[in-house]
């Protein structure tokens, strides 16, 4: 047995100056004011405290009937008188709510607990809390490890306040001879006021309080059959609600359920005026599952969530625990009934036929985690779905799928895991009809985890991808993990994170060898993005596989797919101008744009890249100034040709095999300048240009052509001692050259034309000796034989003739004019005898000419 101490009662003053009498006195009043009502009135702010104020309040009652034992106020004084009392020892004022706790006993006596049994009309308030929870979220046991029986016992468990309404937990006696004498007196009294007076119009409020006596005492079985009494001769107490229900309680708790459901059931029809309205429909829906009677226990819990929804209660802000605890105990119980039914099927075709209800999804939601509790993995997710199913776009929705996916998460079911994500991405795309009625800014745990399942997707199949082996399998992992990575940037184009699983998908793309599309997508990750920190990779990567298309394309189709990856390193330099592969990338791409033959672009992009790449490898800068040179010199631009093949040279090392070659080009490319000069008249220019090629290119191929066509720009200018010097420079420097001969030729043409016959003759010796072809070595005698008569060197004159007809006799009238010069040369020379034998052979040839005799020949043979 414990004790606690207690405080003397602050009591109102005006109750004190009243006195018993005034109480009396208001008797008559039909309204409820009784001592029990004074608890209700707000008391005045000037208290008191008074010692023993219910002692004098009772002295005065018994004084009274005393004095007037057959008053008409004898009942009320005797009830007012057996109160006090109650009150006196157990602190009872006549008055109890449901659900709340009653107030401090203000008795001087020591307060003792009640006997087990009267514990079974406690209040119904729950002293564990609950806390409140999002719509979403897993709903379990009230208590953490709380098992079924235990569940029942406290969610099922008495529920009613004791009548007396002092503190809890103080054990009280349980009647017979130590029973205190007070409540022993007030049921004297009361049992007197029966008797005497049948008829007295609060005769309910005796009974009520007779039972509460009883109660207090621990004779619960007497309080019931008083509490029988009152139902049976008060049916319209307004005790009557709180008297079943205690009725409801006393045949619970002994399992009489029958019994219990019929005193729980007769406080419905009362109503929701009833504060025992939304007890009796708790309990009794657990009568009704006590009985296996399923369907009519949901549609109690049914009846009680529906009025909570008609008030206005706030699933997710309850504010009162005790009411929380009660709602989240329905849906459990609901829970256990469902699951006895069939699962989801049940829940669904119950509301099928009953009619939607708000709160619905949140008796799936408690179904699954009941069973997931139990470790009923499938049966958990099947209820999820089966609400998404059913509720595709309500708002739950998603947060179910979320919850399927969790669900084989923890029971370790991988491909169930998958599936589960995919469901939820598939109809939760952004694109998908929930979002058409419902806006994604106010669901940002659901946009999250579709963000992140979305990503897991992708990236899971690619992982697949990379570690199949057969080739189908290969091929079903990229086309699942590429759908996914879409997905993704369909729904997420503009997030911080959508660059980098972007270029996630390029990769894909790339191990896979779809390269044309690969690089599409680097350019879209390197440029279409704000800057982000894989823009440069993925402009340089996009390069890359522009590279491997064309080089796995036919040839036929490789121009195109070239010109794709120039343009892709144009713009790849143009925004990452210092990266570290910036003058590679360029390098080719000017070689690419050479070999296109698109030269003013590749000369462009070659200046450019020898100009802020300076500092670039040596091979790079040397490739781009050799198409600089090339481009330049095919656009017949051959100044800047010179000038690229100059910086070539540079770069060149003199080992270097291809040096030889470069130096032919910048010969060439000079030489190309003396010919335009040349045509376009300038032959001081066109020669400068082609003996410049000798200081600059002294072992070029082209230096002797070059030289010679100098003589000749020269000659056309009649500068004939500048001619005269290049073209006897040309003999000397080159004398195998096969212009050797013209070469003397003109050296033999600027004697003539400069008067020096003798020279000139010799020069056309010259040609004549080194001449191969017969028409030239004859016609070079001929011009010689002339010169040197006009020199007037005669005998050489005739030595040159001789040769000339000893040599050729065909065309005849050339050989028999020849002989003839010969004879007048002899005549001359005084050698008449040598004269004479010409003639003599002028003769013969005329005889043996035959059908090519002609008139000069005939003529010349007759003189």
């Amino acid at each position: 047995m414990s004790s606690a101490k207690y405080h003397p009662k602050r009591v109102d003053l005006r109750m004190l100056v009243l006195g018993p009498l005034a109480a009396i006195a208001c008797s008559g009043n039909p309204d409820r004011q009784t001592l029990a009502g004074l608890r209700a009135v707000e008391p005045d702010l000037a208290e008191v405290t008074v010692v023993d104020g219910i002692d004098r309040a009772m002295l005065g009652y018994r004084k009274f009937l005393e004095e007037a034992p057959t008053s008409s106020l004898t009942p009320e004084a005797m009830r007012r008188l057996a109160d006090l009392q109650l009150e006196k020892e157990y602190g009872v004022h006549g008055e109890s709510k449901p659900g709340s706790p009653g107030p401090v006993v203000t008795s001087e006596k020591t307060a003792r607990s009640a006997p087990p049994e009267s514990a079974m009309l406690l209040p119904p308030s729950s002293s564990a809390p609950l806390p409140s929870a999002p719509s979403a979220a897993p709903a379990g046991p009230a208590s953490p490890g709380e098992s079924l029986h235990e569940f029942e016992a406290r969610a099922a468990g008495p529920n009613v306040p004791a009548f007396a309404s002092g503190e809890q937990g103080l054990a009280l006696p349980i009647g017979g001879e130590h029973a205190p004498s007070g409540p022993l007196e007030a049921l004297a009294l009361y049992d007197q006021i029966l008797s005497a007076y049948p008829d007295y119009p609060h005769n309910d409020q005796v009974l009520y309080q007779k039972a509460r006596a009883f109660d207090e005492l621990g004779r619960v079985d007497e309080a019931i059959e008083v509490s029988a009494l009152l139902v049976e001769k008060y049916p319209a107490s307004q005790h009557l609600d709180e008297i079943h229900f205690r009725r409801g309680e006393y045949y619970f708790t002994r399992k009489k359920f029958l019994d219990a459901e019929k005193a729980y059931a007769a406080i419905i029809p009362i109503g929701a005026s009833s504060e025992y309205f939304e007890l009796a429909l708790y309990k009794l829906g657990w009568t009704f599952y006590k009985q296996m009677l399923l369907p009519e226990a949901l549609e109690s819990y049914v009846t009680l969530l529906d009025h909570k929804v008609d008030t206005g209660y706030d699933f997710d802000q309850a504010i009162d625990e005790a009411d929380a605890q009660r709602i989240a105990d329905s849906y459990r119980v609901m829970s256990l009934c469902f699951s006895d039914l069939g699962g989801a099927e049940a829940v669904s075709s119950f509301f099928a036929e009953t009619g939607e209800r708000v709160y619905e999804h949140r008796l799936y939601r408690h179904l699954a985690e009941f069973y997931l509790e139990k470790l009923r993995y499938q049966d958990a997710a099947d209820t999820y779905e089966a609400f998404v199913n059913l509720y595709p776009v309500h708002a739950a929705s998603p947060h179910f799928s979320m919850r399927v996916v969790e669900i084989y998460q923890a029971g370790d079911f991988p491909k169930l895991v998958l599936e589960a994500k995919k469901s939820f991405a598939s109809r939760y795309a952004l694109d998908s009809e929930y979002w058409r009625h419902f806006d994604p800014t106010e669901s940002p745990e659901v946009i999250a985890y579709l963000k992140q399942n979305l990503e897991d997707l992708a990236n899971h199949y690619h992982a697949l991808y990379q570690h199949a082996e057969s080739p189908e399998e290969k091929s079903a992992a990229f086309a699942e993990s590429a759908s996914w990575y879409r997905r993704f940037l369909a729904s997420f184009p503009s997030e911080p994170e959508t660059p980098a699983i972007h270029y996630r998908l390029a990769d894909l793309l790339l191990e896979n060898e779809v390269f044309g599309q690969a690089a599409s997508e680097y350019e879209q990750i390197a440029y279409a993005y704000p800057a982000h920190e894989r823009s440069a990779a993925a402009g340089y990567a996009a390069i890359f596989a522009h590279r491997k298309a064309e080089e796995r394309a036919p040839e036929s189709e490789r121009e195109p797919l070239r010109r794709e990856a120039v343009a892709s390193t144009i713009r790849f330099v143009d925004r990452f101008p210092d990266h570290e592969h910036a003058a590679q990338v360029l390098g080719v791409a000017v070689q690419d744009l050479f070999g296109l033959r698109e030269f003013p672009q590749a000369i462009e992009l070659g200046r450019r890249l020898t100009s802020s790449y300076r500092t670039a490898d040596v091979g790079i800068l040397r490739s781009s100034w050799l198409v600089i040179a090339h481009s330049s010199f095919e656009l017949a631009d051959f100044a800047p040709a010179e000038e690229a093949y100059q910086q070539v040279l540079e770069l060149t090392p003199a080992e270097e095999g291809s040096r030889q070659e470069i130096v032919n080009n910048l010969a060439a490319s000079i030489y190309k300048q003396g010919e335009q000069a040349n045509e376009a008249g300038d032959y001081r220019g066109a020669a400068d240009h082609y003996l410049r090629i000798a200081k600059v290119a002294p072992r070029s191929e082209i230096r002797p052509i070059a030289e010679y066509d100098a003589g000749n720009a020269l000659l056309r200018l009649e500068d004939w001692d500048a001619a005269l010097a290049v073209l006897e420079s040309f003999r000397t420097n080159h004398p195998d050259h096969d212009l050797h001969q013209e070469a003397t030729q003109q050296v033999a043409f600027v004697y003539r034309k400069t008067g020096n016959a003798s020279r000139a003759a010799e020069e056309y010796e010259r040609v004549a000796r080194e001449a191969e072809e017969p028409e030239l070595r004859a016609e070079s005698l001929l011009v010689a034989g002339q010169l040197f008569e006009e020199a007037g060197l005669l005998e050489r004159a005739l030595e040159t003739y001789r040769l000339y007809v000893s040599e050729f006799t065909d065309p005849i009238e050339t050989a028999v004019v020849t002989r003839f010069k010969m004879s007048e040369l002899l005549l001359q020379t005084g050698d008449p005898a040598g004269r004479s034998a010409e003639l003599r052979q002028i003769v013969a040839l005329d005889r043996q000419s035959g059908a090519s005799r002609t008139d000069t020949v005939r003529s010349l043979a007759a003189r």
